[in-house]
Order: C-alpha cells, then structure tokens, then sequence
C-alpha cells in the first residue's frame, strides 16, 4: 500500500540505481533499507515537519537524518536531483513565489514605522493607548 509522500514503484525503480549498495558486507545489524530511508526523507521534505516527528515505520529519525547527512557529503542527493531533472517535462513548469520573502519596504510598510527604544520610554501606558 502506497502511503502519502512515498515513491511509486517507477520512481523508486529511476533513483534506485543512482543510491550506494544496501549490502556492505558488515556485520553487524542490517541497515535499513535506501527505499525506506528515501521515503522517510521525502516524508520530511513534503510535509514540513521536524526530523523529530518522523513516523516509526521508517525507523529511528536519528537513521534516518544521518543516512541523509552522509548522501548530501557524498554528493549522492545532488546526482539524483541531477539525473531527474534531465527527465523533467518542462512545458507545464508553475512557480509560486508565496514563499519569497521581501524586505519590509517593498510591501509598502509605512515609512518610520520602526520605533526605537527612546522614542517610547517616555511615553506611559495611557499615552501609548491614545496614540
């Protein structure tokens, strides 16, 4: 069952090639799964949420995290993103520029809005309320 924000199996089958092997000939415990750890990583990116309120079911979000921290070094995260976007179909390309943010300025703030310290230390709280 495909759970929100996991890779379809055609986009696990484009990136798995481009990830380290999962056998390292280690002993030891095995690792947790590439496909698991890139789901539990593309949980994070999609949903916003903090390393810390990773669901359990892609392991411990301490695994997780340094999985991603060791692909980021190793320039694994960048080739993906690479290959990817050579596939990328570019004719319905959308940009929401919601989250750029600007400077207060350009938002039409009122000029000398930012008071400092001395200009309100003399005033009390009724004149404040009068204001």
């Amino acid at each position: 069952m495909l759970r929100r924000y996991e890779l379809t199996d055609d986009e696990w089958n484009r990136i798995a090639p481009l990830l380290p092997p999962e056998n390292s000939g280690k002993q030891g415990r095995p690792k947790k799964s590439n496909r698991t750890i890139l789901n539990g990583i593309v949980w994070i990116a999609r949903s916003g949420a903090p390393w810390r309120d990773l669901p359990e079911r892609y392991g411990a979000w301490q695994t997780v995290y340094s999985r991603f921290r060791k692909w980021i070094d190793d320039g694994i995260i960048d080739n993906i993103f690479r290959v990817l976007s050579l596939e990328a179909e570019l004719t319905e390309l959308s940009m929401d520029a919601s989250i750029v943010s600007a400077h207060q300025h350009s938002a039409g703030a009122k000029k000398g809005g930012l008071q400092t310290k001395s200009d309100t230390a003399e005033v009390g709280p009724a004149q404040k309320f009068m204001r």
